[in-house]
């Protein structure tokens, strides 16, 4: 048996394999984003890249792809998006050692000619390869919340449907009478039983692909609702402070009234205009998506890509008590051991008296103000400095939570 095996005979199918194999490695090169965009090659990487997120976001009709529906630069403050947390990791795990596990054992037969792999979940699925590419593709649209990867794994869902059907039709043209009796007995991505369930849910094939176009991406929009229904957020007036560190926010409500009556941050605070604010750690990894706050924050200059993400992917649990501050020892809580802290303001076009929760909507334009680090303790400003009306990634739409 292939590495994934399929009922159609459609010529055109075949004639397609190349052309849906580089959409499936397209789906994988823009979910990894998140890992490109730390590394030296960010640079090459956007240089292709950006134009197409840019043009995304000059319409309202097309900008929601561009934003994020996940918690990624802020620890999960709530139990519910913790778990989401661990499961993108357990999800991408478990996806490549499926996808992986059972590649071995296709090549394995083949080498050893020993033919059709008929064990493990072969015995019970015939592309359990397409199964783990998906679980591996939910977990990524986890781990880097971003609506276009959702949107894309929709998109590579359907393109596996299209590749199991041609490799299916060419097994049953070699196998014959054999591969149809496999079929009998085994489902196409599940087992037979759940999938006879969901096919008298949705009996055409194309019902069940909008079923599922519709739970992800009603899913994803849900949780981003329930995600700024729960962050932790301080508002006084036109003020709103987003503490990066849950355990921040007691911080916050005992003194962040009075950090705002220093005379050099009320100075710098416009009449009336909605402003957000990050409250976080001095050297907290992550604040160049929020502003450009010097060139050590911008990760693509450092060479810790492969250290970072795979502490991101394999310790859910260490990241979510240090959020990114954990992908790397030696960076980002510095100044976690005390209360001095970095507050970066941005400007929010935004109606005045917005809810909080508001100035994190897709379609508002976000603009830098100021950074300024305060001994939160004794309200003594230790820097104040104007910033640049980009991030620490130029013109490049990062997450806003």
């Amino acid at each position: 048996m292939t590495a994934k095996i399929g009922p159609s005979g459609d010529r055109s199918l075949t004639r397609a394999r190349p052309l849906l194999g580089g959409a499936i490695v397209l789906y994988f090169v823009i979910g990894l984003e998140v890992l490109i965009m730390i590394s030296p090659a960010a640079g090459f990487f956007y240089a292709a890249f950006n134009p197409f997120l840019l043009f995304l976001n000059q319409s309202p009709a097309t900008r929601w792809l561009t934003a994020f529906f996940l918690p990624h630069m802020v620890s999960p403050p709530d139990l519910l998006l913790q778990a989401v947390r661990v499961a993108g990791s357990g999800l991408f795990l478990a996806g490549a050692a499926v996808f992986l596990v059972c590649a071995g054992q296709v090549y394995f037969n083949k080498f050893a000619r020993r033919g059709v792999a008929l064990r493990g979940l072969y015995a019970f699925i015939r592309h359990p390869q397409y199964l783990g590419l998906a679980l591996t593709g939910m977990g990524l649209a986890i781990l880097w919340p971003r609506f276009l990867v959702v949107a894309l794994w929709i998109l590579m869902v359907g393109v596996y449907h299209l590749l199991a059907r041609d490799e299916q039709g060419r097994m049953l043209r070699r196998f014959g009478d054999e591969y149809r009796s496999y079929m009998d007995r085994t489902g196409m991505f599940l087992p037979k039983a759940v999938e006879t369930a969901f096919a008298r849910l949705a009996p055409r094939a194309r019902l069940r692909f909008l079923v599922i176009a519709a739970a992800a991406l009603g899913g994803a929009f849900a949780l981003r609702t329930y995600t700024l229904a729960h962050l932790p957020i301080w508002s006084n007036g036109p003020v709103s402070v987003l503490a990066i560190l849950p355990g921040d926010m007691a911080m916050l409500e005992h003194r962040m009234a009075s950090v705002l009556e220093l005379p050099e941050v009320k100075a710098r605070l416009g009449a009336g205009e909605p402003v957000l604010a990050y409250m976080m750690p001095k050297d907290y990894v992550m604040q160049g998506m929020i502003a450009d706050t010097g060139g050590e924050w911008q990760l693509y200059k450092r060479h810790h890509t492969v250290a970072m993400i795979s502490d991101w992917v394999l310790h859910p649990f260490r990241h979510l008590e240090d959020g990114h501050a954990a992908m790397h020892h030696g960076m980002g809580m510095g100044a976690q051991g005390g209360t001095a802290r970095r507050l970066i303001f941005l400007r929010v076009d935004a109606p005045s008296g917005a809810d909080p929760a508001a100035l994190f909507g897709i379609n508002l334009h976000r603009s830098p103000l100021f950074v300024a680090d305060v001994e939160i303790h004794t309200l003594v400003v230790q820097e104040i400095r104007d910033l640049p009306g980009e991030t620490g990634w130029g013109r490049v739409p990062t997450p806003v939570f």
